[in-house]
């Protein structure tokens, strides 16, 4: 069977589903909703930077979600609530690596009631909160037993991350370290990460406290740094680590951690990717204990993670590798818990159909 897919905003992680959408033997691109009115009437495949695809981008949403459509695909820079709720009304399925992972102990009853109600489902995935931060340490911890800690933690340069707006006026790098503190992004990131945290610790069992603990550390330049918002003097942040805990007793046994950096040197003593580099990495203590290492989802140079990073991309095909799973699940609001295994699908050239 193919599912028809709207795409929902073309930036770095929604060019990434195009592309993964339109290779993907299930499915089938038939929309894109656009927030510039310069990409309004392009071809999807042109803005992509491929062949056309027949398919032309718009910024009308009800011509949109008159389309039909099994599921959309939504990834804007930040999450529309109402917008949401109106895709999920009109009867089409929702993945989305924005939120909406896990729902613990939150309050989404209007969600979960419309969802009820539409007949669809919703389902929140990504990388980092995602498979690293849920997936990947659950299957990783399901080889120890007595399990005290488990961390997800992220080392990346964000000179190659193509959003210098969002590097800029939102994370608040070459800012003053005071102003850098103020950034939303521990509110943002924080509620993904929250629900990463109570997902794996209801499904291990941990009996955490009530508060969770949230760190936020800044390191300034001590030289001036090129970078793609200009050049960071001496003084201004070129460096943030965000840590959120979930605590048993004020003690973490579940933490989630992110270290960026702009560049790889000029920062405050402490600072810096270590001799393993750029990765991602999951660890379970207990026994036995476990540590894996994600290599290859960060660019091999600053130009080439400009022109396409595969952490990005990444974020975006876990989420377009689940939209079959997410069409065929009952209605509600699905967690990576309450689906089947998702996997990947063979180069087309590899596979039956691509030999038939």
């Amino acid at each position: 069977m193919t599912y028809r897919v709207i795409q929902w905003a073309t930036g770095g992680v929604g060019k990434a589903a195009i592309q993964g959408i339109v290779a993907h033997p299930e499915l089938e691109l038939v929309g894109a909703w656009v927030h510039s009115e310069e990409k309004a009437g392009r071809d999807v495949g042109e803005i992509v930077g491929g062949d056309p695809l027949g398919v032309a981008a718009t910024t009308d949403t009800e011509a949109l979600l008159g389309l039909d459509a099994d599921c959309v695909h939504y990834a804007p820079v930040m999450p529309n609530p109402p917008e949401l709720m109106r895709i999920l009304e009109s009867g089409k399925n929702v993945v989305t690596p924005l939120s909406w992972f896990y729902r613990g102990s939150r309050d989404w009853s209007e969600l979960e009631a419309l969802c009820q109600k539409a007949g669809v489902t919703l389902h929140g995935t990504g990388i980092h909160p995602g498979g690293i931060t849920e997936r990947f340490p659950l299957m990783v911890s399901a080889l120890s037993r007595a399990v005290t800690h488990v961390r997800a933690e992220e080392w990346s340069d964000l000179r190659t991350y193509g959003a210098p707006q969002v590097v800029s006026d939102l994370m608040l790098f070459g800012k003053t370290p005071e102003e850098a503190r103020k950034s939303p992004m521990v509110q943002f990131m924080g509620g993904g990460f929250c629900q990463s945290i109570d997902m794996v610790a209801d499904t291990l069992g941990f009996a955490l406290d009530d508060e969770k603990r949230t760190t936020h550390e800044v390191s300034a330049a001590l030289e001036p740094i090129d970078s793609p918002i200009g050049v960071i003097e001496p003084g201004r942040v070129a460096a943030q680590r965000y840590t959120w805990e979930g605590l048993v007793r004020g003690e973490p046994v579940i933490t989630v951690r992110t270290n960026w950096f702009m560049g790889e040197k000029g920062f405050e003593s402490g600072w810096s990717f270590g001799s393993e580099g750029e990765r991602f990495e999951v660890e379970v203590k207990g026994d036995p204990s476990s540590l894996v290492t994600f290599k290859g989802w960060h660019p091999e140079s600053v130009e080439a993670g400009l022109e396409r990073n595969p952490g990005i991309v990444a974020t975006a095909i876990h989420g377009v590798s689940a939209i079959p799973a997410v069409c065929r699940a009952e209605p509600g609001i699905k967690s990576y818990l309450d689906l089947p295994l998702v996997a990947g699908r063979a180069a087309r050239e590899l596979s039956r159909s691509g030999r038939a």
